[in-house]
């Protein structure tokens, strides 16, 4: 049996390179693991107000169409939103997702965001807003030295779901900056980042306390996590 290809997809203001070390790992335990960069995020010079929400959906339905076989997809943070619009397009070629320190995001991010990019703010305000437990400095710096501006269509644009095949994708939500006691709390008071948590049916959280950015501060246990996904998802492939 074969475990499930992994696609890993970062957060605002990140590449691929923010899975480096849990894509290492995974390899390391066997497993077949692309990281993505979404639209926008390649370089400094890229157009970001030609960038569009849409554009994110692409890029990872494309990815996960590359792979030949179901994926586990695994998002993280301001990912989680195109993230479950794919499993909207392409439920039947999702095996799993794993919902890093987010959720299944309906409708819009921040509707009322009317800028062409959203900068990272900086690592001052960064730690008044999330979690930063486990990060050194030397980890923050190099977020702070690569980290690109978010295009601004991934803030005030959503999705139209209509598939409610989406709702059977058996679902992870890694749950690291809040506990997973917050999660279910902050998703049945409405926020939109959590919305899809009330109406999935298979859903698993897992607790791991530590920063928003587990990639980086607890990668091996990340890595661990997401590669029991892949295995329990696996195939005669």
């Amino acid at each position: 049996m074969t475990p499930a290809p992994i696609l890993l997809v970062p957060g605002f203001w990140l590449g691929a390179w923010a899975w480096d070390e849990v894509a290492a790992a995974l390899r390391a335990d066997g497993h077949n693991v692309t990281a993505l960069t979404l639209p926008g995020l390649e370089s400094a010079d890229v157009d970001r107000s030609a960038i569009t929400f849409a554009d994110h959906i692409g890029a990872i339905c494309d990815a996960v169409n590359a792979t030949g076989r179901p994926v586990v997809l695994a998002v993280h943070s301001g990912a989680g939103a195109p993230g479950y619009a794919v499993t909207d397009r392409i439920p039947k070629k999702i095996a799993a997702m794993v919902y890093v320190d987010t959720g299944p995001a309906k409708g819009p991010l921040d509707a009322d965001f009317d800028g062409v990019e959203k900068p990272m703010p900086s690592l001052e305000k960064l730690a008044a807003e999330e979690n930063l437990t486990g990060l050194t400095q030397q980890q923050l710096e190099t977020f702070r030295q690569r980290a690109l501006p978010e295009p601004g269509a991934a803030l005030r644009e959503g999705a139209t779901l209509t598939n409610d095949a989406r709702l059977d994708v058996p679902s992870t939500v890694v749950c690291t900056g809040y506990t997973s006691e917050q999660y279910q709390d902050a998703a049945r008071e409405g926020q939109a980042w959590l919305a899809g948590l009330t109406e999935l049916r298979d859903v698993t959280y897992v607790d791991v306390p530590t920063s928003h950015w587990p990639m980086w501060s607890r990668p091996q246990d990340l890595a661990r996590i997401i590669g029991d996904v892949a295995k329990a998802h696996a195939t005669g492939a």
